[in-house]
């Protein structure tokens, strides 16, 4: 019997100790991270998705532990984080604009916030749009050997409701679809605003909408922008999915942020195919992304995003340009991404308000359309 107990003793003894490495090896609760380590604080953020990726990576996750913080993350739009998403359950929101993060900083009476990386915005097409395109004087070659997609001859184009088979000797992509740059919803959509605030500028004859005069000037026309698309996405992954597997037929030219182009790339996926280009527009816009703490856990998140080498690098392989420059420009040349080095047709956004008065006055033009109302709870971007 003694024997008995004492087997049966050594074998719970045994069990135990299993199972304390197994839950170890997991990360047993809230504030730890794999290995097992509670010391850590828990911080909470809200961010656009398009950072999602780079938040979840475990490099990120160890280099925020090393610092004793174990961050979390919620996705939500830059308008929607900037209006309607509730911020007192966070500890930081991280939209992906400047605008939408002025909005959050008014609101909340704070000037603290933290830019560790921002992405142009970019045009992704195919060579042998950019060749048809190139006949128009809408897309030109630059000397580094990058494309400069002209917004005022596009627009141009869009204006008249010009068609790809009305382009003179168009034998690569006679189709009858109006020419028009694909974009997301801008009902909820940051990547859409940037377009809008592109658009807007030079409608108004390149310069920042600022007046309710000028916002009335310009809204005719860049709605029609959205408007003639049809359906629009609610979040950026969604039409950029479209063009890595669909191709030219179905998304000829898609309004993007350059980091996803880059970071398809860096992945060595095979997503990216040769005859796949990016093009900038001029001008173009740079998406700010932003952290605003709304507590100090959350500023120290915001504090090592900008000043940790090894956060800011990583940054880098996820497509982000950085405070370093020669971070970003080590990874594009260490992958080969044809990217332009230097973006300096940069115009700014318009005001929050004004972009917000803007976007409002294209959701009831949307409504009036009969398309389909923005769900309350939808994605990010």
């Amino acid at each position: 019997m003694r024997r008995v107990l004492s087997i049966g003793l050594a074998a719970v003894l045994i069990i135990g100790v299993g199972f304390a490495i197994w839950f170890g090896s997991r990360g047993g609760g809230p504030g730890e991270q794999p290995g097992g380590n509670t010391n850590l604080t828990a911080v909470k953020g809200v961010i656009g998705s398009e950072k999602s990726a780079f938040f979840k990576d475990q490099r990120v996750r160890d280099v925020f532990a090393k610092h004793g913080l174990s961050v979390e993350i919620d996705t939500a739009g830059s308008r929607q984080i900037a209006t309607s998403v509730d911020l007192e359950k966070y500890d930081f929101a991280f939209p992906s604009s400047a605008p939408a993060a002025e909005k959050i900083q008014r609101e909340r009476k704070t000037t603290q916030s933290f830019a560790p990386f921002y992405s142009p915005m970019v045009i992704a097409s195919f060579q042998p749009i950019v060749d048809l395109l190139a006949k128009q004087g809408v897309a030109v070659k630059a000397a580094d050997g990058t494309w400069t997609f002209d917004m005022a001859k596009y627009l141009e184009l869009a204006a008249k409701g010009t068609r790809w088979n009305q382009l003179p000797g168009n034998t690569t992509y006679p189709v009858r679809k109006n020419i028009l740059i694909r974009t997301t919803d801008p009902r909820n959509s940051n990547s859409a605003a940037m377009y809008l605030a592109i658009a807007s500028n030079v409608v108004n004859d390149n310069a920042i909408v600022q007046s309710a005069a000028e916002e009335q000037k310009v809204l005719s026309q860049v709605s029609q922008l959205f408007l003639a698309q049809g359906y629009t996405a609610k979040t950026s992954e969604q039409p950029f999915d479209d063009y890595l597997s669909l191709g030219m037929g179905n998304t000829p030219l898609l309004f993007i942020y350059e980091a996803q182009f880059v970071d398809r790339v860096v992945r060595n996926d095979g997503t990216i195919t040769p005859d796949m280009v990016l093009m900038y527009p001029s001008p173009t816009v740079l998406s700010k992304h932003t952290v605003v703490p709304l507590n100090d856990n959350g500023a120290k998140v915001g504090e090592l995003l900008v000043n940790d080498p090894e956060l800011q690098s990583l940054a880098a392989t996820f497509g982000f340009r950085t405070t370093k420059p020669a971070q970003f420009a080590d990874v594009v040349k260490q992958h080969k991404v044809a990217v332009r080095t230097s973006v300096v047709d940069v115009i700014d956004p318009p005001s929050y308000d004004t972009l917000e008065r803007l976007l409002t006055s294209i959701e009831k033009k949307y409504a009036a359309s009969g398309a389909a109302a923005v769900g309350k709870d939808e994605g990010p971007l």
